[in-house]
């Protein structure tokens, strides 16, 4: 049987290098699957939050319309923050390395007053990250032509309004603690706002960010 089959082969496909071209398919379909279970499972909120600094970030998510929607469809950290296909997830959680990086030899983001004294600069990185990908985890559950809303002109604003716009120039602070527009972000304002929700002395904020 073996010896019909390559019969029909070409003469430099021998019985090895079926072999090899076979298990070789194989361990190339089981690496598939592995890097679509790898990435199905870092991006979803059990693993995020195992570091303590994302269980801060998550305490005002579990409060927004992401996770509490009237539709029932929960968006997941991933869901929001990691790229659609299996090669763009990959290479998302390859790159996200450099915040494991900072978590384990950068400040103390598990500390809150840290975390929040570091939230902006957060909050800009991602919009960026938003914006060069046209919000394309946006669009992944959001179709925008069919944005309809409670509005009249809800429809006429996504379709015409917000042409050469993308999701995040008019949509921020919806998941996690409000920060403003780099455009208008006050450092000053950003550490006073910190140190009272903290209750902590006039210029403590500094001195942390001095230390660092």
């Amino acid at each position: 049987m073996t010896k019909r089959l390559l019969s029909w082969l070409p003469d430099f496909i021998t019985r090895h290098v079926l072999i090899a071209l076979v298990l070789g398919g194989m361990a190339g379909i089981g690496f598939m699957v592995f890097l679509i279970e790898f990435d199905h499972y870092t991006s979803s909120e059990a693993f995020c939050t195992t570091c303590h600094s994302m269980t801060l970030a998550a305490e005002p998510y579990r409060e927004s319309v992401h996770y509490l929607p009237t539709s029932g469809v929960r968006a997941s950290c991933g869901d929001c923050h990691v790229s659609p296909g299996v090669f763009a997830a990959t290479w998302d959680h390859f790159i996200g390395g450099k915040d494991l990086f900072r978590q384990l030899f950068g400040a103390n983001y598990d500390d809150p007053v840290v975390n929040a004294l570091h939230l902006p600069e957060a909050a800009f990185s991602a919009r960026e990250w938003f914006r060069k990908r046209d919000s394309a985890t946006c669009r992944r559950c959001h179709v925008q032509d069919a944005i309809i809303g409670k509005r009249a002109d809800t429809r006429a604003i996504h379709q015409e309004d917000a042409a050469g716009k993308t999701c995040v120039d008019c949509h921020i602070n919806l998941v996690h603690q409000p920060v403003p527009e780099k455009a208008t972000f006050k450092r000053d304002a950003w550490n006073r706002m910190v140190e009272e929700q903290f209750d902590l002395a006039p210029g403590t904020a500094e001195a942390i960010l001095a230390e660092e």
